[in-house]
């Protein structure tokens, strides 16, 4: 049977963790390939070292070059927009081509969100038939499980569907709600973002502030995830109150650094103003696959294939401090559209201990500036906008903007401050159902996306059809 594949591969991965952290809790004579769940979860400490496994995990190399961590998937969401321009690895992903069932993007997209969920699993069923872990302590393990779980269904439901509000009853990657024993079919939309809820709320009910250090999850991180799920499903009340949360309140002044690149702006995770992030150290490094500083840094990256579109470089003014970061490196004419290589971008420094920035309080000020909009809270919004674009511009003016040219001036100002982390332009797109134009000075101007543009997501891997008796080949039907 087709599923025999996935039989396997579960129990392959399912060793992955539980090996690698052995060494680090365990220090009586146990077999070396592969530990009990009796073993693991015998004490918090042990339960710890999993979830520690799975997050190294997730800041690691998963395939290859262009397939590592999230920060490939952001990454390549980001070169599919039109701020900018990209000429080496991530091609594909530049040309809105890289989608067919046997792609490296498509194969990755789906096999490492679904290997972190299913690590997660098994840890959820652990913790929660655990005798020796204390009940306070389950709530803090399974809420940062939980999240983590959350946060990649969320990756597969943009990833591999249209937008929520273009029809939520559409197909979407199966669920597995505990550790996968068996393939199933596609699940829809809805349900896959009901989960997603479910899980999100657990976590923000039962996680506080506390955390072993910033690669991890506590309560704002999760109210930060749920934030974005609550912008994607157009719930505005939620979205607002969990942004809010997330980057802990008070005016843009107060926790936003007033120097843009202070402590290294962005490879450094003691940044004030990052909530969530990978860090590096020299022993577990991420050598050179490190998207977006291997690709982005002209100087100390290999690469060399990222610029900056520009009309987007137009979009700042000439006292913004994020306008220092783009250098004309061959100096040559920025108006002449031939010159696709004119800009280039010093946002992100590339070393081997650089960190790499998941989630900052600027992108969840913004949030809660896009929800009062919608609220009915222009005032709000117009206040926690200029609060940010003030930080950023000793000079900035605040604009007369009301109306939907104030949310536009939001979305804009997301892309100026997020380009290149989240890949914000391809997800404000999406969620907004809108055309991504190529414009300006674009390498390839053909390769736009249109309103609900099927390119806006991926096909169903031709290896989960060939493995998974529940699905076939119908499945990629109009894709």
């Amino acid at each position: 049977m087709k599923n025999i594949y996935l039989k396997i591969s579960i129990i392959l991965l399912s060793l992955v963790i539980t090996t690698s952290c052995s060494n680090d809790f365990v220090n009586s004579p146990e077999p070396s390939g592969e530990l009990a769940p009796n073993v693991i979860f015998s004490s918090n400490e042990g339960a710890t070292a999993h979830l520690s496994g799975i997050m190294r995990r997730l800041r690691g190399q998963f395939t290859r070059t262009d397939a590592a961590g999230i920060n490939s998937m952001y990454f390549a969401r980001a070169v599919k927009g039109n701020d900018l321009i990209q000429n080496s690895w991530f091609n594909f992903d530049y040309e809105n081509d890289n989608r067919e069932p046997t792609y490296t993007r498509t194969r990755f997209s789906w096999d490492f969100p679904y290997f972190v969920i299913n690590q997660t699993n098994i840890l959820i069923a652990g913790v929660e038939a655990a005798t020796a872990i204390s009940d306070a302590d389950k709530k803090a393990l399974l809420g940062q499980a939980k999240t983590v779980r959350a946060f990649f269904y969320f990756q597969l439901a943009m990833e591999f569907q249209h937008t929520y509000s273009y029809d939520a009853a559409l197909p979407a990657p199966p669920l597995y709600k505990v550790r996968a024993t068996e393939a199933k079919g596609m699940s829809t939309i809805q349900e896959m973002y009901d989960f997603i809820l479910e899980d999100l709320l657990y976590a923000t009910a039962n996680l506080n502030t506390s955390r072993l250090g910033k690669s991890y999850i506590n309560v704002n991180v999760a109210n930060g995830v749920l934030a974005r799920v609550y912008q994607t499903t157009h719930n505005w009340t939620g979205a607002e109150a969990a942004a809010n949360i997330a980057y802990g309140g008070g005016t843009p002044s107060s926790f936003l650094n007033t120097d843009y690149t202070v402590n290294n702006g962005f490879n450094d995770i003691t940044n004030k103003e990052w909530i969530w992030g990978h860090q590096q150290t020299e022993d577990q490094t991420n050598y050179y696959w490190l998207a977006p500083h291997v690709f982005t840094d002209h100087v100390n990256g290999p690469y060399n294939g990222t610029y900056i579109n520009n009309d987007f470089v137009n979009l700042f003014s000439a006292t913004d401090a994020r306008k220092n970061d783009f250098v004309n490196k061959f100096n040559v004419d920025p108006t002449d559209p031939a010159n696709w290589y004119t800009w280039i971008s010093n946002k992100f420094t590339f070393g081997f201990t650089s960190d790499y920035p998941l989630m900052r309080s600027a992108e969840m000020v913004l949030i809660e500036a896009e929800a009062k909009y919608y609220n009915s809270d222009p005032t709000g919004a117009h206040t926690l906008l200029f609060g940010l674009q003030s930080v950023r511009d000793p000079l900035a003016v605040k604009s007369g903007n009301t109306g939907t040219a104030l949310l536009e001036e939001i979305l804009v100002e997301r892309r100026k401050e997020l380009y290149a982390e989240i890949g914000v332009e391809w997800f404000d797109a999406k969620r907004y159902r809108r055309a991504i134009p190529r414009t300006g000075n674009s390498r390839l101007m053909s390769a736009g996306l249109a309103v609900d543009d099927v390119k806006f997501f991926l096909k169903i891997p031709q290896k989960e059809i060939d493995a998974n008796d529940n699905i076939d080949d119908t499945v990629n039907a109009n894709r």
